[in-house]
């Protein structure tokens, strides 16, 4: 039989946000949501960070040269 793959697995900073809001809901910890959301918006912070730079090094070479 074959194994079914139904997606990429979770990851470190996916199960560490789980368990932020985990803390969070149950009065554990008193931190801002910010915090607690935020193993998951620093990446897509870094990403579009990287992405915006990359447009606007094509947009000052004076758009696609290729």
């Amino acid at each position: 039989m074959s194994e079914r793959n139904y997606g990429p697995p979770i990851g470190f900073l996916g199960v560490l946000t789980l368990i932020f809001i985990t803390l969070r809901l149950i009065d554990k910890i008193d931190w801002s949501w910010w915090f607690v959301l935020s193993p998951f918006i620093f990446p897509i912070a870094i990403v579009s960070f990287w992405i915006l730079i990359l447009v606007m090094i094509i947009f000052i070479k004076g758009g696609r040269q290729w």
